[in-house]
Parts: structure tokens; C-alpha cells; sequence
């Protein structure tokens, strides 16, 4: 079993962001395919603006200085996999057309409404998601504002 470092975790969060762009581009396929072709755009759109945002979160781990830890990197692994289900639910919402968490993209949609539990669903996959990439940018920022740990060869 390999242990996490921020260098392992920083490259699979970069793999990650890149299976998220291929999944959005090969979705985007798809879109017209669908039975609400509004709602499958916002899961392409999904897919491959949260690609790139950990692909920048990703490069900054693994090329800037900071002091981001293995347990802020294991909550930002976690918030991947939230967006995950979060994105992967807005692909089912093409077929679904839920209108209750989305109902501006649901309107132009013409969506009707999901099951309850469809409804639910789509519910929690975006506010898990939603919480989690908040908490990760908060702990990925806060590992750039904290103070360096100071070195005893450092003079400053």
C-alpha cells in the first residue's frame, strides 16, 4: 500500500482532472442524444469546468511552494469524488429532468420534475459537492497564507 503524500495526492487529483475534461468532451457528444439536452450541457459543463479546476488545483500541489498537509489532502481527494457523484447525477438528470436543485437550466429545459428520489439525489450529489470544493479551496488557500515552517539555516 502506497502512502499518501501531498505528491501522490496532488497526482491523482491531476489524473482525476484530466479523466474529468475527457468525460465532459465525450459527453458533449451525447448532449443532443438525450431526452432534456439542456440538462445534459450542464452536466458537460460540470465535467469539464471541474476538470480544469483540478488541474489547476493539481499543478499549484505539485509545483508551488505551501504547507497544505496530507489530512487538507485527503479532504481535497474527497471532494473530487463528490464532484464525482455530483457530475455523474447530472448525466442521469438528462433522462431525469429534475427541476428542484437546477430550476433555471430545468426551466429552459422543460423539465417536469424527477421522482422524489431522483429529486433527492441530484440534491445531496450537489451540496456534498458543493460543500467539499469549498472546504478543499479554503484548506488550499490557508496552505499558501500559513507561515512556512521556519529552518534553522534561515536568517530572515
Amino acid at each position: 500500500m502506497v502512502l499518501l503524500n501531498v505528491r501522490s495526492g496532488g497526482r491523482q487529483i491531476l489524473i482525476h482532472g484530466l479523466v474529468f475534461v475527457l468525460a465532459g468532451l465525450v459527453w458533449g457528444l451525447v448532449v443532443p442524444l438525450t431526452p432534456y439536452p439542456r440538462l445534459s450541457l450542464t452536466a458537460h459543463i460540470q465535467f469539464v469546468s471541474n476538470g480544469m479546476l483540478f488541474l489547476v488545483l493539481a499543478i499549484v500541489l505539485l509545483t508551488l511552494p505551501h504547507q497544505v498537509g496530507v489530512r487538507s489532502l485527503w479532504v481535497m481527494l474527497l471532494s473530487v469524488w463528490f464532484t464525482w457523484a455530483m457530475a455523474l447525477s447530472e448525466v442521469a438528470n438528462a433522462w431525469w429532468g429534475t427541476n428542484q436543485m437546477l430550476p433555471i437550466a430545468a426551466s429552459q429545459a422543460g423539465a417536469t420534475g424527477g421522482a422524489p428520489w431522483q429529486e433527492l439525489t441530484i440534491k445531496l450529489t450537489h451540496i456534498g459537492a458543493g460543500l467539499g470544493l469549498i472546504v478543499a479551496w479554503s484548506l488550499l488557500i490557508f496552505g499558501f497564507v500559513k507561515q512556512p515552517v521556519e529552518t534553522s539555516g534561515n536568517t530572515e
